[in-house]
């Protein structure tokens, strides 16, 4: 067995779920014995088996990813709780397995695999898929790429052709609920958790949250940006969060404006002046990119 062959054996053990008992599964999937497999892997000594050796690899990586998606998805472990959560992360990451050398990537599929396993999430569908993507945008927008801002002093080279393009740390959300305001909420709840918890030594303990006090349906439109350094969240009208869209989508900029803005009995000159504070709004924010 080459090097290569160990590592691949190593981490096929590695990665597979662990026993509600936090051990090693006695069989992989196809009904191979794990002991034998460690035998032929690593050597025991004085203190440990083969096979407690190689669970010890097992344990930590499972430890260290699902610690890593409990603490980059706080919302969705409130909406459904601790228990619940642990069971859809388990699945999430046994199909779906990290594929990067950053654990930030590692809940960027968690929003498709919802999709198609609604189970996980069954009563709270729609908000908890709303949360998802809120979480996932504030992840994604901390160290996106920043392109060269578009500033006030290059307005005067704009024309109706020019194609903006928006900066990649910047999410338009289309929300069918207020989850901004809710994750604000849940993390002012982790923080006194936390503060309690490491004056007694121990991790907090997550409470879900109450069913009773889950916010109404109510259409959102958020901007998740970066600025300073700082993920921010900002709510938009529904024509700017559609004229965004459509300078996102490549349309150069008259494109946009009739695509986004223009309905019957509307004119352009009705809307100059929204225009002009919305540019000077989002160019200061950082918003919009070198066209």
């Amino acid at each position: 067995m080459n090097l290569e062959q160990l590592q691949q054996a190593v981490f096929e053990v590695t990665r597979q779920p662990l026993t509600p008992s936090e051990r090693t599964r006695p069989r992989l999937p196809d009904g191979r014995s794990v002991r034998e497999i460690a035998k032929t892997l690593i050597k025991p000594n004085d203190l440990m088996t083969s096979l407690e050796r190689l669970q010890i690899y097992n344990q930590q990586y499972w430890f260290r990813i699902m610690g890593s998606l409990s603490e980059d998805f706080p919302g969705l472990r409130s909406l459904i709780g601790e228990r619940k959560f642990e069971k859809l992360a388990v699945a999430y990451l046994h199909e779906c397995p990290s594929e990067s050398f950053t654990l930030r990537n590692l809940g960027s599929r968690l929003e498709a695999w919802l999709r198609l396993h609604p189970e996980y999430i069954a009563g709270v569908e729609r908000l908890a898929l709303d949360m998802v993507r809120l979480e996932w945008a504030d992840i994604d927008a901390f160290d996106a790429l920043d392109l060269p801002r578009f500033t006030a002093a290059d307005s005067s080279q704009l024309s109706g052709s020019t194609v903006f393009r928006i900066q990649p740390h910047l999410h338009l959300l289309d929300l069918a609920y207020p989850v901004d305001d809710l994750l604000f909420r849940i993390r002012g709840l982790d923080a006194k958790s936390e503060a309690v918890s490491n004056a007694v030594l121990k991790f907090p303990h997550k409470s879900r949250i109450r069913r009773s006090s889950l916010p109404l349906p109510r259409k959102v439109y958020l901007a998740v940006y970066r600025l300073q350094c700082t993920v921010q969240f900002k709510r938009l009208t529904h024509d700017g969060f559609t004229l965004l869209g459509a300078l996102g989508q490549g349309h150069a900029l008259e494109k946009a404006i009739e695509v986004a803005l223009l309905r019957p009995g509307r004119r352009v000159d009705r809307i100059g002046p929204q225009l002009q504070e919305w540019f000077q709004d989002w160019s200061s924010l950082g918003w919009l990119a070198q066209p």
